[in-house]
């Protein structure tokens, strides 16, 4: 979603800005800005679509100044223009802010009654005449926040600029994050350690309701109720250098092929091979009291929970219900004692899991957080953080973070298991081996992307897609729809394949592609049986097998993708790849933007 960085500094800050706008750019986004404080007054540059268009408005006319707020923006109220685009200004203050304030629309007829004049379409401006108001009144800066910050509903972080103060930078956070760094005489803000890497590692995270006055020399942050408050100062770890793609073409494709390295090193964090046993960080309750395991996550991530939903009732015997973030607060849903909440989220700041978390609880509610970023406002907020150790994930659709979640959640099904004495030490011995297995697995699993990239013409020339599994191949199909119209904009439907014939079946003909993830095992003949209806009526069909089930049900698809065989636990985590690569290169044909498609963010941090 949209970032935010701020730098109060003894040099000009411009050009810094804008390269910490650069290590935010795989949040998504559609306009870019920067202000600064010139001459006693604020300057602006800002820009539509990407930061290659406001690096050309700050070639064209350089902005000097040691104090600057800069923004991405990922349009919500107006659409992605100039004019929409942060930082909004008065003669008295300049914000960049991201969020929703939800209530902007009775506040802004409240100003243009009292005759302020707005210059965009966005909720972020009413903040700026706020707050001008405030100060137009007589107050000072810290006064006219402090004053407007209660008056805003929803979910914001803020920083706002003075140019009568120009020693003086304040943030807010409310509902979504803001981090303070500190320097050696300028100090900073940011929307996350990422974006203030190259410039400190030693920052602060403002709590909810914070909010934080920040000058060359010194920070003060206080609390909702405006009691000055001490934050502890950590060193975040992030790295200074800008991610590169090395020698691939797209984020995507380098971080497709991470995958092995990054499953690995999460699984080192689990696994205990001498012993052949699976472990979870210290934990301040008992797995063996859990009766019940809630699930909630968005997207990709609540694929994950839904194969963690079969693993956990097949090995730990436990009901397990999964739900998407978005909906779970609004069905008031029932939470019995005994329940584990889970929330899965690679950025740790999406913004509806979070909600859901916060739910959760306030009822009481003992939650495990499957999250990459361990600095994040879930990482901080759950009772037991599971990291997973996927690294910067840049593409925004996500792909190594997948895989990692799932290790992860392979790991807390075992420990379930195992509190709940529902597995034997020799079951735990083999699952452990399995694991192990893994990244060699999904290695092999790459080594038939050329394969796929021939054969993706098969899909890019389609308007649908449809996707077919069975057990966890189910949401694994539910995800390769998900990536498909991510970043190759075609319409396509995962489904359950024996739903197939109740409804589904109505929209094959020979010009649709039904691509078919079937390991053999188990489930393998059941969803060949409902391949073949598919066949039966036309239906271009992209087997994805391992060699005994492509030699058993291959020789009537137009194409068919080898993975190897492995057991049936790992299969989710190495059929991921050939739906990645699938997805992939049927974007690259289209000549889509991969890394960064249209519309979409890579942390949502609004409802």
């Amino acid at each position: 979603m949209c970032g935010i960085v701020g730098i109060i500094g003894r040099e000009a800050v411009a050009e810094r800005l804008f390269e910490g706008l650069k290590r935010l750019e795989y949040r998504g986004y559609d306009s870019a800005g920067i202000a600064t404080i010139v001459n006693g007054r604020i300057e602006r540059r800002r820009a539509q679509g990407k930061l290659v268009n406001l690096g050309r408005e700050l070639q064209e006319a350089p902005l000097p100044g040691t104090i600057g707020i800069a923004h991405t923006r990922w349009a919500t109220h107006g659409a992605p223009t100039t004019s929409n685009a942060h930082p909004h200004a008065t003669d008295r203050v300049a914000i960049v802010h991201n969020g929703i304030i939800e209530n902007f629309r009775p506040l802004r007829q409240e100003l243009e009654a009292r005759g302020r004049v707005f210059a965009s379409e966005t909720d972020s401006e009413v903040v700026a005449h706020l707050v001008s108001e405030q100060i137009e009144a007589g107050k000072s800066p810290r006064e006219a926040v402090a004053e407007v910050l209660p008056r805003l509903h929803g979910a914001f972080a803020l920083s706002l600029l003075f140019p009568d103060h120009p020693d003086l930078l304040i943030g807010a956070r409310q509902g979504a994050p803001l981090t303070v760094g500190y320097g050696e005489g300028e100090n900073y803000l940011g929307s996350d350690a990422h974006a203030l890497a190259s410039l400190t590692q030693r920052i602060a995270y403002l709590d909810e309701g914070d909010w934080a006055v920040v000058e060359r020399d010194r920070v003060q942050i206080y609390d909702r109720d405006n009691q000055p408050v001490e934050r502890p100062i950590v060193h975040s770890g992030a790295s200074a250098a800008l991610v590169d793609k090395g020698n691939h073409r797209h984020f995507m494709q380098k971080e497709i092929y991470e995958q092995p390295m990054v499953v690995a090193q999460t699984l080192r964090s689990y696994l205990r091979p001498l012993e052949e046993q699976v472990a979870l960080p210290d934990m301040t309750f008992d797995l063996g009291n859990i009766e019940r395991v809630v699930i909630i996550a968005c997207g990709t991530a609540s694929y994950v929970g839904m194969i963690g939903k079969y693993w956990i009732e097949q090995f730990a015997r436990l009901p397990v219900e999964v739900d998407v973030a978005s909906e779970y607060r609004y069905r008031d849903p029932v939470l019995l004692p005994g329940t584990l909440g889970v929330v899965v989220s690679q950025s740790g700041e999406t913004a509806d899991t979070l909600a859901a978390l916060r739910h959760m609880k306030e009822a009481g509610v003992v939650t495990a957080g499957i999250i990459n970023v361990p600095t994040s406002s879930m990482a901080r907020e759950v009772d037991l953080l599971l990291p997973t150790h996927a690294g910067p994930e840049i593409g925004v659709a996500s792909t190594k973070a997948f895989t990692c979640q799932l290790a992860v959640m392979a790991a807390l099904s075992v420990n379930l298991a195992r509190a709940k004495g529902k597995i034997s030490a020799e079951e735990e011995a083999d699952i452990v081996r399995q694991l192990i297995e893994s990244p060699a697995a999904l290695n092999e699993a790459l080594s038939h992307d050329g394969e796929i990239e021939a054969m993706a013409h098969t899909v890019a020339a389609a308007r649908d897609v449809l996707y077919l599994g069975r057990g966890p191949d189910y949401p694994l199909a539910l995800e390769g729809a998900l990536k498909l119209k991510e970043i190759s904009y075609i319409h396509a439907e995962g489904y359950a394949s024996g739903e197939m014939k109740h409804g589904p079946i109505a929209l094959i003909d020979d010009r649709v592609p039904l691509i078919v993830l079937a390991p053999s095992g188990p489930l393998f003949d059941k969803t060949v049986s409902n391949m073949k209806e598919a066949q039966a009526r036309g239906a271009q069909v992209v087997l994805i097998s391992d060699s005994d089930g492509i030699a058993s049900a291959g020789e009537d698809a137009v194409a068919t993708i080898e993975m190897p065989r492995v057991h049936p636990l790992i299969a989710p985590l190495v059929y991921a790849v050939p739906v990645q690569l699938l997805a992939y290169h049927v974007a690259v044909a289209k000549g889509t933007d991969v890394d960064q498609p249209r519309n979409l963010a890579k942390s949502v941090t609004v409802e």
